[in-house]
């Protein structure tokens, strides 16, 4: 009866198996070949987007672009910062009105954060008298939500200077250098180069180390990755996370690429193994699951153009296509996410949308498990390839809230007594693989 149930539960399953691929989005900008340097998702509607020139001419773009609908249509807007030879360093929104964007100056330095509260419309300078020193460079900026967000730049006096505002930006308060572990020599920050899960923030570093925040920015470690720079001519690192634990590392040095992963947090890394994605530009987890989406954009080896996905957490992947530039990508959750592309013209191109769902791609016998309802009021059904596994329940912060072992492959467990919010459901099957999905309690 078990063996015909676990087949029912397999052909049920297998049903909504969908062909994955990308469908062209126009993202409007007047001027063509516009790449997209980062791409932030709000909601299924909502998503920024920040524009670079992808000529060979390579001025600086202070351009991004938004939908409100999903893609169906996608608005151009500038960024004034008052400066247009500055930077844009990354962007960050919460909603379709809020968004904030880091902005430097290349060969001066300094710089600063701007935020927008009408769309896009227009900017305002925030946090003024940060980043004006000497030596002062900013990095980035992030917010968790509408209130809580921090900034990153470069050592000064010794200490990375980071900035944290739990009001919207409205005031910021510098992070006293004791509470930052002390940068190596000649050790810098880059610009748009951090990860993030939850409350949880990592940036990325010249020494090939990840500074670490479980709690938006106010207590911090640091850990060695396993490279010695995360953006140099000779060595060069991606890195993502699915949850506050779990994550995954590209390390490329030349035509080489190294693949790891980490179930810490970043404190240690697996030993490296060979990158099976086939296409490098970008690794990216769909939130809280094991499932890693791979882009390449340039045309010649390692980074070929394409893409693939791996529901295993990089032991293999699977190809989604060849032969067309896919740049930076970024999912919501297993079906809805984009990547960036290059415009033709303001009617044309510009950014992809993922269509297919990878969710269902990740009921095997590796990462075996569903749950629903999600969000959920208290109760989670839990199906399984497995019928013997055990789940730990984990919070934003990275603590362990409940562990259980489970036997058979239908099970429930009940989270009334938790408090509403994102937490993290880890499986691990009798093979000892695991998967994380992550679950909102209503």
């Amino acid at each position: 009866m078990k063996k015909l149930l676990l087949l029912i539960t397999i052909l049920f399953f297998s049903g909504f198996l969908q062909a994955q691929t990308w469908v062209t989005q126009n993202t409007g900008f007047a001027s063509a070949s516009r790449g997209l340097i980062d791409i932030k998702i709000v909601d299924a509607n909502t998503v920024w987007a920040l524009a670079y020139d992808g000529t060979a001419a390579a001025t600086t773009v202070q351009e991004f672009t938004k939908t409100v609908n999903g893609g169906t249509t996608w608005t151009p807007g500038t960024i004034n910062v008052g400066n247009t030879t500055n930077l844009i360093t990354n962007i960050s929104p919460v909603s379709a009105t809020t968004a904030w964007v880091g902005s430097v100056n290349s060969t001066a330095g300094l710089g600063g954060v701007f935020k927008t509260s009408d769309g896009g419309l227009t900017w305002v300078a925030q946090n003024a008298t940060a980043y004006t020193g000497a030596g002062a460079y900013f990095d980035s900026v992030h917010f968790f939500d509408a209130n809580n967000g921090l900034t990153i730049g470069d050592p000064v006096g010794g200490e990375f200077e980071v900035y944290k505002t739990t009001d919207g930006g409205t005031t910021w308060t510098q992070v006293p250098g004791t509470s930052l572990p002390n940068p190596l020599t000649n050790e810098a920050s880059y610009t748009g180069g951090y990860a993030y899960s939850g409350t949880t923030l990592w940036f990325t570093t010249s020494s090939g180390r990840l500074y670490k925040t479980p709690d938006m920015g106010t207590t911090w470690t640091v850990s060695q990755a396993p490279l010695t720079d995360f953006g140099g001519a000779a060595q060069s690192g991606a890195v993502d996370f699915s949850s506050p634990a779990n994550g995954c590392l590209l390390k490329t040095v030349g035509t080489t690429i190294s693949f790891y992963t980490t179930s810490d947090g970043g404190n240690t890394w697996s030993a490296a193994t060979t990158f099976a994605g086939g296409y490098n530009r970008l690794l990216s987890y769909i939130p809280g699951t094991n499932t890693i989406v791979a882009t390449g954009q340039n045309a010649t080896a390692p980074s070929v153009p394409g893409s693939s996905y791996s529901t295993n957490n990089g032991t293999s992947f699977t190809t989604i296509d060849t032969g067309t530039q896919r740049g930076y990508n970024t999912f919501l959750n297993p079906t809805t996410g984009w990547s960036a592309g290059f415009n033709t013209s303001s009617t044309v191109g510009g950014i992809f949308k993922f269509s297919g769902n990878l969710a269902n791609e990740t009921f095997t016998k590796e990462n075996g498990f569903k749950l629903f309802p999600n969000p959920t009021n208290g109760e989670v059904s839990i199906n399984s390839m497995d019928d013997a596994f055990s789940l730990k329940v984990i919070d934003i912060t990275g603590k362990v809230l409940l562990e259980k072992t489970f036997s058979g492959i239908e099970n429930s467990i009940s989270i009334s007594s938790l408090s509403s919010g994102v937490y993290f459901f880890k499986l691990t099957n009798s093979e000892n693989k695991s998967q994380t999905i992550k679950i909102l309690k209503n």
